[in-house]
């Protein structure tokens, strides 16, 4: 029975080619970049985060990995604790370590590439009242991997779980785990928001946007969803030849979260792999400059340290501590 096939908004395609790919490595030879900036460790409030189940709160673990407290409910996204991709070493510590992260109730996994559904680190996470997301056509996998309680999800399809509204929306991006397995299972983003609407002391709408290139979909969202708080991602964009249509660089980024509409970004997605040939403080420069350019207020971005944790409230008053 022949495998079903997962595509982009408007079928844009991702696919490189072998000669594509070995361009980018002898570019890779030739450059001389500065590692020199390493985003910050902040120790974590583990005491505080393992009692609160009132406030909303966003840790950064690293790369697309957010500890996320909301409407009661512990979530992990796209976990990844791995010391290493491949030959790539990790550049900084996860923020909490993952022997001390607490009881988790939902894990949301983006897609299936391997720098945002780490095995190892689902099967430290799982546990008998944790329910995992993945999108349409992963299930199966994640069933075979003994993860029994599992949900997969459509572009905008809406679930309840617990006192959550989530919503999968689409990003442009792809799938593989293996050489035969190329999109065979989606890849999107999640919109979390509280099922009670009415409820005046609930928490702010957030919008995980995984891993994406910049494409009109981003427009789409915005027009779909009220979102406060955009946990964005801007690395992995060089040679921006060869990544423009699988990831955002900085200033698509700060084009995407003005498309959404939302009232604060949170940057992810750099510092923590060389997954390509940008820095961390490029990524940050460019999108601060961008920000700059779009007159955009600094307190809009938060950016996080590794452990850091933001408190957040629904009329988005928020504070780092």
């Amino acid at each position: 029975m022949p495998k079903t096939r997962y595509h982009n908004v408007d079928n844009v395609s991702t696919d490189k080619s072998l000669k594509e790919f070995r361009q980018w490595r002898e570019e890779r030879r030739r450059k001389k970049k500065d590692y020199s900036y390493v985003v910050p460790n902040t120790p974590p409030r583990l005491s505080y985060l393992s009692e609160n189940r009132l406030e909303s709160t966003i840790t950064w673990i690293g790369h697309s990995t957010f500890f996320l407290q909301y409407e009661g409910m512990n979530i992990i996204t796209d976990p990844i604790w791995a010391r290493r991709l491949g030959f790539e070493k990790r550049l900084g510590q996860p923020g909490i370590p993952l022997s001390e992260v607490p009881p988790i109730d939902l894990i949301l996994i983006s897609h299936s590439h391997y720098d945002h559904l780490h095995i190892a680190s689902i099967r430290k996470l799982y546990r008998a009242g944790t329910t995992l997301v993945v999108p349409v056509g992963l299930k199966r996998k994640m069933l075979r991997k003994g993860f029994h309680n599992c949900v997969e999800m459509e572009w905008w399809q809406e679930i309840k779980l617990g006192k959550i509204k989530l919503s999968f929306v689409p990003t442009q991006h792809w799938t593989r785990r293996t050489p035969w397995d190329t999109n065979t299972s989606h890849w999107g983003g999640y919109i979390l928001e509280p099922a009670d609407s009415g409820n005046q002391k609930s928490s702010p709408n957030l919008y995980f946007a995984g891993d994406s290139g910049y494409f009109p979909g981003f427009k789409e969202i915005g027009s779909r969803y009220k979102i406060d708080i955009a946990l964005m991602p801007i690395g992995a964009y060089e040679p921006e030849w060869f990544m423009t249509s699988q990831h955002v660089n900085p200033e698509e980024a700060i084009q995407a979260f003005l498309d959404v509409g939302a009232e604060t970004m949170i940057p992810m997605h750099y510092g923590t792999f060389r997954l390509a040939d940008d820095t961390a403080r490029e990524a940050l420069d460019r999108m601060d400059n961008a920000r700059v350019k779009h007159a955009i207020s600094e307190e809009r971005i938060r950016t996080l340290g590794y452990g850091e944790t933001l408190v957040v409230q629904k009329e988005n008053r928020t504070s780092g501590e």
